[in-house]
């Protein structure tokens, strides 16, 4: 008898030839994007690939992952770095901008590669992997600042690390007694959940608080497996947070985002930040002006449970901080406020 065929195992793609025989771009496209490709990094993992309608060109999950020619095109108001991590960074690997808390970036890989990457210039699948060395200095760094009560492991993507080396930066971190809070932010739950495995969870385990801010975007990221991957985290002792940001033709609406942030809520992730897009190189076309998201988000106070509302921030650069955008219900008058009911749009007057 012939042998029987074997199975072609699901396989991240990662360079534009992958992404035509996937029929994710046109062979039409692919000179185009290999010009992208000496600049920026992609790959679209399995569980990606799969959510991706092929049917729609304006597919939302594949606007988020699929290259286009556009980011070749940078703007004179897009910078390379528009949070400005380098003028902040006292050791390798260490962000502080903020007087209580400081970034750790043991890695700059990511399972998959965001269109819209505020550090896409950086990020990239050679990883960026501290040394051991560099690693240490940096865990030096925070058990020898003692203003800092928080450390907050980015990147990149903190669980694309080994266990074992992740392990080790939970258990040095913990060991410092300043520190009360060690917070992860992540694309893995939902983009390579099967990377959230009984290791992974050993690793997180301390007796410091743990918070893990999942970056998702729209609600079809939250696929069975991600629910699966979600609540291992949380029987783990992992808080579960929230981060998207507002993206042109991917969350939008007021439908999109109220859909967001409520399958959030199912899977007990708790919307904490909605990012006004960070202006980086060739990004344009995801931008939502502010006052479009302003609207949008006045849309839903009210029809949206409070346990669903993010707060929307603008990432200011030159370490300034993250600034609230509103909506704003309320204003000044006189020594009176006049406040907006968001069920009905009537104005009351609060006041002596």
């Amino acid at each position: 008898m012939p042998d029987a065929p074997q199975l072609l195992k699901p396989r991240t793609l990662r360079d534009p030839a992958a992404l035509v025989q996937a029929g994710l771009v046109s062979p039409e496209a692919q000179a185009g994007l290999e010009r992208v490709a000496e600049h920026y990094a992609m790959a679209i993992t399995p569980t990606v690939q799969a959510l991706i309608d092929r049917s729609n060109p304006r597919d939302p999950i594949a606007l988020q992952y699929v290259p286009n020619a556009a980011e070749l095109v940078t703007l004179p108001s897009e910078r390379s770095d528009p949070t400005s991590d380098a003028p902040f960074t006292p050791v390798k690997g260490v962000v502080h901008r903020y007087p209580d808390r400081a970034l750790l970036k043991p890695l700059l890989a990511c399972p998959v590669y965001c269109r819209f990457c505020f550090r896409r210039e950086v990020v990239g699948p050679d990883g960026g992997l501290l040394t051991e060395a560099e690693l240490d200095a940096a865990l030096d760094w925070f058990a020898a600042t003692p203003t800092v009560r928080e450390a907050i492991l980015t990147g990149g993507d903190p669980l694309m690390l080994s266990s074992r080396r992740l392990r080790h930066m939970i258990e040095r971190l913990s060991a410092v007694p300043h520190l009360d809070i060690i917070r992860l932010h992540s694309r893995v739950p939902v983009a390579a959940p099967e990377r959230i495995n009984d290791d992974i969870i050993a690793a997180l385990s301390t007796h410091k608080a743990v918070f893990l801010c999942v970056h998702a975007n729209h609600g079809r990221e939250f696929t069975a497996e991600a629910a699966q991957a979600l609540r291992r985290l949380r029987l783990g002792g992992v808080t579960l947070l929230g981060q998207s940001v507002l993206l042109r033709g991917v969350n939008d609406t007021a439908e999109a985002l109220e859909n967001l942030f409520r399958t959030m809520l199912t899977h007990q992730v708790k919307p904490y930040y909605l990012h006004q897009l960070d202006r980086a190189p060739g990004t344009a076309r995801f931008e939502v002006p502010i006052a479009e998201g302003r609207r949008l988000l006045r849309q839903l106070r009210g029809r949206l449970t409070g346990l669903a509302w993010p707060t929307y921030v603008l990432d200011l650069p030159d370490g300034s901080g993250k600034a609230p955008l509103g909506p704003d219900f309320a204003r000044q008058q006189d020594d009176a406020w006049l406040v907006e009911g968001p069920l009905d749009g009537t104005t009351h007057r609060h006041g002596d």
